[in-house]
């Protein structure tokens, strides 16, 4: 796929993102920033009783290379467990938003991600005070 396409991907996402809410009966909820720019993104997930992601959505405000990444990384969540939310490779998610596009701006791509490795480990000590 070449670059224009994933220029026109990001524009969708951005104009028309998916999942952007606030699910108010999530699991877990985060927020993560990059103070240096100003973007935001608040993820939720819903987990069930295998740590399977079975809902994801975003709130959040910043540029558009964050949010389109935020819309498409909840399409790319949910059915996840939590352990391959934790493996999700950076390099890997940048390459499927499109690398061309984003190597100038790689914190803007991945706030996202790093948003949802955030929430894993969140759920996942919240999981241990409650033992």
């Amino acid at each position: 796929m070449g670059r224009q396409f994933y220029i026109e991907n990001l524009l969708d996402h951005y104009e028309n993102p998916r999942n952007r809410y606030k699910m108010e009966d999530a699991t877990v909820s985060i927020t993560g920033g990059n103070p240096g720019c100003g973007d935001l993104v608040t993820l939720y997930l819903k987990v069930d009783l295998e740590e399977r992601v079975i809902a994801a959505s975003f709130e959040g405000e910043g540029c558009t290379i964050s949010q389109a990444a935020a819309s498409m990384l909840t399409e790319m969540l949910i059915g996840k467990t939590l352990g391959e939310v934790r493996e999700m490779d950076i390099d890997a998610f940048i390459d499927a938003i499109g690398r061309e596009v984003v190597v100038t701006r790689p914190k803007c791509a991945t706030l996202a991600l790093s948003t949802a490795k955030a929430a894993e480990r969140k759920y996942r000590a919240a999981r241990v005070l409650q033992s």
